[in-house]
């Protein structure tokens, strides 16, 4: 009988909810997005061509895309910072555009390769529950940015949903605040996932709620259940190559 009751408070006392990190970690594993951190990259997206490389903890994230007249454009970002060449010539940016265009080329690389960067310096991980969504169960985990190193967008706030079983990351969301669009918020969702040299590459279809401002970030996974998003735009990564 002693034996018996042991068994039962040893069970009940085993917390199976793991942490944050431990899902975060778990993910990055099973997306091989490790494999990234010694890596060269080139993908294209929307028509625009992008490049991404890292070796001992330098970067270069590059972006080409051509003008009206047909002039090359090419944004450099690198641990130095933003840098851009038209026709290979250094052209002088004023700090507001440097940024606009800073923020532009990380965010492509960003969503690109998640989870990669999620285990970042500047990244604040909480978790925030398991969620059904679809029949399936989610690890759900809020994401905050510290400023410094967060980035000229650290006060966005970010969730991720990550499956109880294979930590595929089939949603995300965030919200935003920026000059020309003010706040607002997307919620994504994963398609066609594909391996790529080992590491996990997916598309998503990109929803806005209805109605703005009719929807708390941290509830968007419940209007998305209940249909009170709508599609915005896809996100579709083509031509992608990742030699590690």
């Amino acid at each position: 009988m002693k034996k018996l009751i042991v068994l039962f408070l040893l069970i009940g006392c085993t917390d199976p909810t793991p942490t944050a990190q431990e899902v975060v970690d778990r993910a990055i594993e099973a997306a091989g997005v490790k494999k990234l951190v010694n890596a060269e990259a080139s993908l294209t997206f929307r028509d625009i061509d992008y490049t991404y490389s890292m070796r001992d903890g330098n970067f270069i994230y590059s972006r080409i895309q051509y003008d009206s007249i047909g002039n090359q454009v090419k944004d450099v970002l690198d641990n130095e910072g933003l840098f851009r060449y038209v026709n290979d010539s250094l052209i002088n940016l004023g700090e507001e555009k440097r940024a606009a265009y800073t923020s532009s080329v990380n965010s492509v690389i960003y969503f690109a390769f998640l989870p990669f960067r999620l285990n970042d310096a500047a990244v604040n991980k909480s978790y925030a529950g398991v969620v059904e969504i679809n029949d399936k169960s989610y690890h759900k985990i809020k994401v905050t940015f510290d400023a410094k190193g967060g980035g000229e967008d650290f006060e966005d706030v970010f969730y991720y949903w990550f499956d109880t079983e294979d930590y595929s990351m089939d949603y995300l969301a965030y919200s935003y605040n920026e000059e020309d669009e003010g706040k607002g918020m997307r919620f994504r969702v994963a398609y066609n996932p594909r391996k790529v040299n080992g590491v996990t590459i997916q598309n998503y279809r990109n929803l806005k709620p209805k109605v703005k401002d009719s929807v708390p970030l941290e509830q968007i996974d419940r209007a998305y259940i209940d249909g009170k998003l709508e599609e915005l735009s896809l996100i579709e990564l083509e031509d992608v190559v990742i030699n590690h």
